[in-house]
């Protein structure tokens, strides 16, 4: 482990921290920071590259965690232990566990039936370009056509129902470069959730799901967390923890001041990128 290992790390721990809960999506980042970049597959086998991007995305996942922790508690019925009033979105804890779980199911079916075929097929730079671009065209389409008087303005108002669809809409984050905040916030908004309820609710369903998979693959990669690599993971978990962190508080705030389109057009921008690197790696 040397110092450009550590430095790889670090990088990658703030590229995965800023981008995994912005509606940007983190694997587009990564394809052109990493793959196009700094190629740590490079320093270390594939498994210990792998393992990496899911080690940083726990990181990112415990930030969640840190932000919503009253909610959790709340959501978790440990309130009274905790003696803490929830104060996430508005308050007053309405809220339930049972909505959280009818959000998860349709990805977690989805996932279930289709993981493999998704990491077989669906990783490619080419693929990652049509989510960037189809993914900003429907958070334009939300702001655009999404109701201007939202009927659950906070995340302790919303209905099954609405749960229930933006579940359906999270299985489109499982294409690559689609991005599942991008898509679940998008499909809050055009099922009348305000900009902010919906981006709560997406972040506090992304953590069970990301958690599960996350630890699954941790599991059949164990044999990759060596000595050696160690501190390659520590510094990119400590870096993705502290930067998504200050992400998600930023953008809780900026989202509903100025909405989806920007980050769109920002998608959009990256796509080009992407597609430049491409055509000048080709010559």
């Amino acid at each position: 482990m040397n110092l450009w290992d550590l430095f790889v790390a670090i990088v990658l721990g703030i590229v995965e921290g800023l981008t995994e809960f912005a509606p940007v999506s983190s694997t587009g980042h990564m394809i052109l920071v990493d793959d196009m970049l700094l190629h740590s597959k490079e320093l270390f086998p594939a498994s210990v590259a792998n393992s990496f991007k899911v080690v940083i995305q726990l990181g990112s996942i415990l930030a969640v965690v840190v932000v919503f922790k009253d909610r959790f508690i709340d959501l978790l019925g440990l309130r009274r232990l905790s003696g803490k009033k929830v104060d996430a979105a508005g308050g007053g804890g309405r809220l339930k566990l049972a909505q959280v779980i009818v959000g998860l199911i349709p990805a977690g079916i989805t996932g279930v039936l289709f993981e493999d075929y998704i990491d077989e097929y669906l990783f490619s730079v080419e693929t990652v370009l049509v989510g960037l671009v189809l993914g900003g065209i429907l958070m334009i389409v939300a702001d655009k056509f999404g109701p201007r008087t939202p009927t659950a303005s906070t995340v302790d108002k919303i209905t099954y129902k609405q749960a229930l669809g933006i579940g359906l809409f999270q299985c489109l984050g499982m294409w690559p470069g689609f991005s599942r905040s991008g898509s679940t916030i998008s499909g809050g908004v055009m099922l009348g959730m305000s900009h902010r309820a919906a981006a709560d609710f997406t972040f506090i369903m992304a953590v069970p799901i990301m958690a599960g998979a996350s630890l699954i693959s941790l599991y059949k990669h164990w044999d990759a967390f060596t000595p050696e690599a160690l501190p390659f993971f520590i510094a990119g978990f400590i870096s993705a923890f502290v930067f998504a962190l200050l992400s998600i508080r930023f953008f809780l705030k900026l989202i509903q001041k100025i909405k989806l389109t920007p980050f769109a057009l920002y998608r959009f921008a990256l796509a080009a990128i992407i597609a430049l690197f491409l055509t000048i790696q080709k010559f």
